[in-house]
C-alpha cells in the first residue's frame, strides 16, 4: 500500500481513505492550513495525512530534552521484555481507558501498549491522561515503525508553549476541562442542558465523559478528521467538536425514552453509532457553526476552574477522585425553593462555584424586610444567589457574580457593577433562564428616585439591550475582570445598589428593581422576543433569601 502500512488492517478501513490520489502540501500559512484541514484536504490520502501529521508535529515547540526515536529503540527491550505485548498492564494515569484498535492490526494493537508503558518511563510527571491510549492507536496508522509514532507523541505531550494546550496530563487539568466543558454546554447547548439536568442528579459526572466521546467512542474517520484540525488549531476544536456531538445528540434523540438506565451509556453509544445519523463532514460543520469564545477567554476560564479545585485540594499529581456538584440535601433548607429547584439553579452557575454548597446569608423572616440589613449579611460574599417569592406565588431570583460592596465605588449615586455571569431566572410558574445582557445606560438612576410612579425601569431597545451578535466582541460572560486583572471597563454593568433601591439588569431584556423596604419590586421585558416575563410587572414580596457558596 505505502510505507505507513506496517499497523494497519485494510480490510477493515474506508475503501475511500486509500485513495492515492497525487497531491502535495505546500503552504505554510496558518489561515490556508486551517482551512485545508477543515476541509479534510488530506484525509483521503492515507500517505499525505501521515506526512502532514509529521510535519505538524515536528514543528511543536517541545522542551529541550525530549524523547525521541532513538529512545524508544533503548528502552523498549528493557522495559517490555518477552512480554506479550497484547497483555501489557497499562499505567493507572490511563485510567482504565478504552483502548481503540481504530482498524489496527494485531501487531498495532500490541504497540499502543507498548508504546504507553514507554511514555510512562519518560514522563513521570504524568499523573492522569486518559486520552493518551486513542492518540497513540491514531497516530500508528500514520507511523512507519513504533519508534516514530513514540517520538510523534512525545513531542505532543512535551508542547512547552503556554498559548499551544494540547492533551491533559493531571487530573487537575482534565477536571478542570470537563468543569469549562460543563460551562460551555450550559451557554451554547441549553436545550441539551436542560435534558442532562432532569436525568442526572450531577450534570460534571455527565461532562466528565467528553473527552471519553472523542477519544474512544467516535469511529476511526471522524476521529482522524477531528485531529486533522486539532494539530493545526488545538485544544479549542476539542470543545467544538464535544458541543457539536452533544447538540445532535439531543436533536437526534428528542422526545425519545433513555434507552438504558444512564444518559452516560446513552451518548457513548451515540457517539459510537454517530455514522448512522451524521457525517465527519456534517460533524465538523456544525463544530464550527458555533460562535465560541476566543482562546485567550476559555484559557482564563479554564485557568479559574482549576483554582477553584486547587482550593478544595486538588492537586497537579492527584489521582482520579470523585468531584460532584449536587447540593447536599441534608443540609439545605430553604421557604422558597426545594432541594430539586436548587439543584437545577446549581447547574445553571459556574462550575467552579458549584463545587460549593449553599449558605443562607439573609432571609426577610428572620432579618426583616430592611436594605441596610440585605446589604450588611451580603457584603463579604462573592458570588450570591438572590430568590425571591411574591405573594402570587411566583418564585424567580438572580445569580450575582459580584460583592454588593462595590456598590460605594459610586458614593452615594446608584452605581452599576457586576460580571456577564450574571443572570436572572424564574421557577414558577415555569422553568426559564434568561440570558444576560449589558446596562449600558446609567440614566436607570433617575428610577431609584421615584419608586412611586412605576415607570418601566429601563427604556431600552433590541440595539441597546441586546447581547452582540458576535461574541468576539465582548469578553466571555463566565469572566470577572477583577480575579484576571483586566481593565475595568471590560466589566458588565449588570448590578446597582443604593440606600433606596436595587435594580439587577437581566437577561434577554428582562430587569429587576426591588424598593428599599423589600416589600414590593418590579419587572421590566424590554425587547420583542418572546419569552415570558420574570414574574409581574408589579409585585409584592412575600420571602426574599440571599444564599452564599460554601467550600
Amino acid at each position: 500500500m505505502d510505507e505507513y502500512n506496517r499497523f494497519v488492517d485494510w480490510d477493515k478501513m474506508d475503501v475511500t481513505v486509500q485513495s492515492q490520489d497525487a497531491k502535495e502540501l505546500t503552504c505554510t500559512e496558518f489561515q490556508e492550513l486551517k482551512q485545508l484541514a477543515r476541509q479534510g484536504y488530506w484525509a483521503k490520502n492515507h500517505s499525505l495525512r501521515a506526512k502532514v501529521y509529521h510535519k505538524l508535529i515536528s514543528n511543536i515547540p517541545c522542551r529541550t530534552v525530549t524523547p525521541d526515536a532513538n529512545v524508544y529503540r533503548d528502552i523498549v527491550v528493557k522495559i517490555v521484555g518477552k512480554r506479550n505485548s497484547s497483555s501489557l498492564p497499562l499505567p493507572e494515569f490511563v485510567d482504565n481507558s478504552l483502548v481503540p484498535t481504530y482498524c489496527l492490526n494485531a501487531e498495532g494493537i500490541g504497540a499502543v501498549r507498548k508504546i504507553i508503558l514507554c511514555i510512562a518511563n519518560q514522563f513521570p510527571d504524568i499523573s492522569f491522561c486518559p486520552a493518551l491510549p486513542s492518540v497513540i492507536a491514531l497516530l500508528l496508522h500514520y507511523s512507519k515503525d513504533e519508534a516514530e509514532c513514540f517520538e510523534q507523541v512525545c513531542r505532543i505531550l512535551a508542547c512547552n508553549d503556554p498559548s499551544k494546550r494540547l492533551i491533559d496530563q493531571t487530573f487537575l487539568a482534565f477536571e478542570s476541562s470537563c468543569m469549562t466543558f460543563g460551562d460551555l454546554v450550559n451557554k451554547y447547548c441549553q436545550a441539551a442542558h436542560k435534558l442532562m439536568v432532569a436525568v442526572s442528579e450531577d450534570v460534571l459526572e455527565v461532562y466528565s465523559d467528553w473527552q471519553r466521546w472523542l477519544f474512544g467512542e467516535l469511529p476511526m474517520v471522524y476521529i482522524a478528521r477531528v485531529f486533522d484540525v486539532f494539530l493545526v488549531e488545538g485544544y479549542k476544536v476539542l470543545y467544538r467538536v464535544a458541543l457539536a456531538l452533544l447538540k445532535f445528540f439531543h436533536k437526534v434523540r428528542a422526545g425519545q425514552p433513555m434507552e438504558s438506565d444512564s444518559i452516560q451509556q446513552d451518548i457513548r453509544a451515540f457517539v459510537r453509532d454517530i455514522a448512522k445519523s451524521v457525517s465527519p463532514e456534517r460533524l465538523l460543520e456544525k463544530a464550527f457553526a458555533i460562535r465560541l469564545f476566543s482562546r485567550k477567554e476559555i484559557q482564563l476560564l479554564q485557568m479559574a476552574n482549576e483554582k477553584a479545585l486547587q482550593q478544595k485540594g486538588i492537586t497537579v499529581k492527584q489521582k482520579r477522585q470523585n468531584v460532584h456538584l449536587a447540593v447536599h440535601a441534608e443540609n439545605f433548607k430553604s421557604e422558597i425553593v426545594s432541594v430539586k429547584e436548587m439543584r437545577d439553579i446549581w447547574s445553571w452557575i459556574p462550575e467552579r462555584f458549584a463545587l460549593c454548597q449553599p449558605l443562607l446569608l439573609f432571609t426577610t423572616l428572620e432579618h426583616g424586610c430592611s436594605l441596610s440589613r440585605f446589604y450588611s449579611h451580603s457584603e463579604g460574599h462573592e458570588p450570591t444567589l438572590l430568590l425571591i417569592k411574591t405573594t402570587a406565588k411566583e418564585v424567580c431570583g438572580a445569580y450575582l457574580s459580584t460583592d454588593w460592596s462595590e456598590r460605594r465605588r459610586g458614593g452615594n449615586k446608584l452605581s452599576f457593577f457586576g460580571t456577564g455571569e450574571c443572570f436572572v431566572f424564574r421557577l414558577q410558574p415555569e422553568v426559564e433562564r434568561y440570558e444576560w445582557v449589558i446596562i449600558k445606560h446609567p440614566e436607570l438612576a433617575t428610577t431609584g428616585s421615584e419608586p412611586e410612579n412605576h415607570a418601566p425601569i429601563a427604556s431600552c431597545t433590541l440595539s441597546s439591550c441586546s447581547v452582540p451578535s458576535d461574541p468576539s466582541d465582548r469578553l466571555s460572560p463566565f469572566l470577572s475582570a477583577r480575579h484576571f486583572n483586566l481593565p475595568s471597563k471590560t466589566a458588565s454593568m449588570f448590578m446597582a445598589g443604593s440606600s433606596e433601591c436595587i435594580i439587577i439588569g437581566g437577561g434577554d431584556g428582562q430587569a429587576l428593581y426591588l424598593d428599599a423596604d423589600l416589600n414590593h419590586g418590579r419587572t421590566s421585558h424590554c425587547n420583542t422576543f418572546n419569552n415570558q416575563p420574570l414574574c409581574s410587572e408589579s409585585f409584592q414580596i412575600s420571602v426574599l433569601e440571599v444564599w452564599g457558596f460554601r467550600d
